[in-house]
């Protein structure tokens, strides 16, 4: 269990993975901060409102987006990959924070980690599947 006391403040960890992106994610009651990378959230994921909202969904289904700053660790892949990390790793650490919120998250698909890849480049061929052209004669 990730349940960390610091400073007489209790950190709930969680860590989120999608393709190549790693996201470590600390929540700490506060005042809804959301801070990646040691960078504002908005400014970190480019104030694409889209990944701001898919970042923080289990905050908002929950109710809790203002109860909790959020402090990410993310690395690798790209913004799409960090974001959805991200989003498991809050989910993971919600989790921690009181077990009924699993029966929530579960059910809207939150705890689910996508294990989509990409496929390494096999011995002959030019891509993962692609196949030099055939001549026949």
């Amino acid at each position: 269990m990730t349940i960390v006391k610091q400073n007489s403040k209790i950190i709930y960890a969680g860590t989120g993975r999608r393709k190549t992106s790693i996201a470590r994610v600390q929540l700490i009651p506060g005042s809804g901060n959301l801070i990646i990378n040691g960078l504002p959230g908005e400014s970190y994921l480019q104030f694409s409102p889209n990944y701001l909202r898919i970042s923080c969904a289990a905050l908002q289904l929950l109710g809790l987006s203002r109860e909790y700053d959020v402090y990410v660790k993310a690395e690798g892949g790209g913004l799409t990959g960090q974001t959805n990390a991200i989003r498991l790793g809050i989910a993971k650490a919600l989790c921690k924070i009181n077990p009924d919120n699993r029966t929530t998250l579960k059910a809207e698909g939150f705890l689910r980690r996508d294990a989509r890849i990409k496929e390494r480049k096999k011995y002959g061929l030019r891509k993962a599947r692609k196949a030099p052209q055939y001549s026949k004669r």
